[in-house]
C-alpha cells in the first residue's frame, strides 16, 4: 500500500480542521473544499478549493483537477449523487457513496433505519409545505421537533409545542436548510433521560470498533456540552453497539460514525449517524482516548491498523459561541481559562461569526475515576471565561 495518498476534504469546518492535521501526521497531502475562502481546514491543508458543493458542474471540475485518491465529506451541503460516479473512476469515498447518500439526508437514514432495519425511533412524517407540515404536526402529536432533511450544528431545528408554533417553525426549517429541498420532518418527541453519541469506528480490514459513550446537552438543536464516557448500563451499552454496527454494516465503507441514541425509560431509540466524525466528539481532544475521533477516522480512511480503542481520562468539552454578527474575531479571557490544570482551549479560526456560531471549545480531562459531572461544570466554567469580540462589528 503506497503510505502517502491525496485526500480531498469536501467542508473544511473544525472537524475538518483537525482531520486534516491527523492527515498530515501521517503524511498525507489534503485538499480542503469549502463555500468560503480561508476555512479553518483550508489553514492547515496543502492545497484549497472554494466551490458551491451544491454545484455538481463545480464538483467534477476540481475533482477532475486534483484526481484525489479519496473524497471525504465533512458536511451535508453537496451533490453527493455525483460520488457512485467517483467511485466508478477508482476514486474512494469516505465511508462510502452509498454511506454519504443515505445519511447526508434525514429521510433517507431514517427510512433505512426504521423500515428496512426494524430499528426503534420517533415517530415520524415529512412535509413539503406549511399546510403538510400542520397535517404531519396533527398526526405525531404535540410536542414534536421539526428539522430540514439536510442541515447540520441544529441550523432550522424547533420544538413545536402548540399549534401556533407551526408557521414559525417551517420558516425557520427553510432559512436554516441546507440544499435545494424544502422537504423536513417531523419527529414526535421522546422523553428521554440521557442522548449520548456512540463513536463507531469501521475498518477496511479489522473488526467494528467502538469508543465509550459520550453524553451531550443540546440548544436550539446544537450540542453545548458533552463529557465521555457517560454513565449507562451495560445492557443499553450492548444493545447501542448492536444497532451501530448494523447500521453501519448496511451503509458500507470504513471511517468513524457518529451514531445518535435516546435512552428512555422504555428503552432505547435509533436518532440520527454522521458518516464523519462528530461535534460531540471534539472532547476526545481532551485526551480521553488513546486516539482521537479524528486520528482514528484517518486511519480507518486510510486503512491503517487500529489495535484497540482504550479510555484513558475523563473529560468534558463546552463550546465558546458568539453573541453577534461580524469578522477578524478576537478572544479575550483565554489567559483565565488556561490557569485551571487539565485544561485546554481551542480556537476554530473562522473568519466571521454570527449569533450562537460556534468558535471555540473549552475542554478540561482528569484522571480515571473522576467525577464526570464536576468535570463537566469546570468546562462549563472555564468556557464562560472566554469571550468572543469583532475587530469589524457587522452594521445593519
Amino acid at each position: 500500500m503506497t503510505m502517502s495518498k491525496k485526500i480531498m476534504l469536501l467542508g473544511s469546518g473544525e472537524l475538518g480542521k483537525e482531520f486534516v492535521i491527523a492527515a498530515k501526521r501521517l503524511g498525507q497531502y489534503v485538499i480542503a473544499v469549502d463555500s468560503y475562502n480561508d476555512a479553518p481546514a483550508q489553514q492547515v491543508a496543502d492545497a484549497r478549493e472554494v466551490i458551491d458543493m451544491l454545484d455538481g458542474r463545480a464538483l467534477d471540475v476540481i475533482v477532475a483537477k486534483h484526481q484525489p485518491d479519496l473524497i471525504v465529506p465533512e458536511i451535508e451541503a453537496i451533490r453527493t449523487e455525483r460520488f457512485y460516479d467517483y467511485e466508478k473512476q477508482g476514486i474512494q469515498v469516505v465511508p462510502s457513496a452509498r454511506a454519504a447518500n443515505f445519511t447526508m439526508n434525514r429521510k433517507a437514514i431514517r427510512d433505512l433505519a426504521s423500515r428496512e432495519l426494524g430499528l426503534r425511533t420517533a415517530n415520524y412524517r415529512y412535509a413539503a409545505s406549511q399546510e403538510e407540515l400542520a397535517v404531519a404536526v396533527a398526526e405525531v402529536g404535540l410536542p414534536c421537533v421539526v428539522k430540514p432533511l439536510m442541515s447540520s450544528s441544529g441550523k432550522g431545528q424547533s420544538t413545536v409545542r402548540s399549534e401556533a408554533d407551526i408557521e414559525k417553525a417551517w420558516s425557520y426549517s427553510q432559512s436554516g436548510k441546507r440544499g435545494d429541498s424544502a422537504e423536513v420532518i417531523v419527529e414526535s418527541y421522546v422523553p428521554f433521560h440521557t442522548e449520548i453519541t456512540l463513536l463507531t469506528v469501521t475498518q477496511i480490514d479489522g473488526p467494528t470498533l467502538f469508543c465509550p459513550p459520550i453524553g451531550h446537552r443540546q440548544e436550539r438543536g446544537d450540542y453545548q456540552e458533552s463529557w465521555q464516557p457517560c454513565r449507562i448500563s451495560e445492557g443499553e451499552l450492548k444493545e447501542a453497539q448492536e444497532i451501530a454496527e448494523k447500521v453501519t454494516r448496511s451503509l458500507t465503507g470504513a471511517g468513524i460514525w457518529g451514531v445518535e441514541f435516546f435512552l428512555a425509560d422504555d428503552g432505547i431509540y435509533f436518532s440520527e449517524l454522521s458518516p464523519r466524525p462528530h461535534d460531540t466528539g471534539m472532547v476526545t481532544l481532551a485526551g480521553t482516548q488513546n486516539l482521537s475521533e479524528f486520528e482514528l477516522h484517518a486511519r480507518a480512511v486510510l486503512g491503517l491498523p487500529i489495535p484497540v480503542v482504550e479510555l484513558l481520562r475523563v473529560g468534558a468539552s463546552a463550546v465558546i459561541l458568539a453573541d453577534s454578527a461580524g469578522s477578524n474575531p478576537r478572544f479575550t479571557g483565554v489567559e483565565n481559562a488556561l490557569l485551571e490544570s487539565g485544561t485546554d482551549i481551542r480556537i476554530f479560526g473562522k473568519p466571521v461569526t454570527r449569533p450562537y456560531r460556534r468558535m471555540a471549545v473549552a475542554l478540561v480531562s482528569d484522571q480515571l475515576g473522576s467525577d464526570v459531572d464536576a468535570v463537566k461544570l469546570r468546562a462549563i466554567a472555564n468556557a464562560a471565561k472566554v469571550s468572543v469580540a469583532n475587530e469589524k462589528p457587522l452594521v445593519t
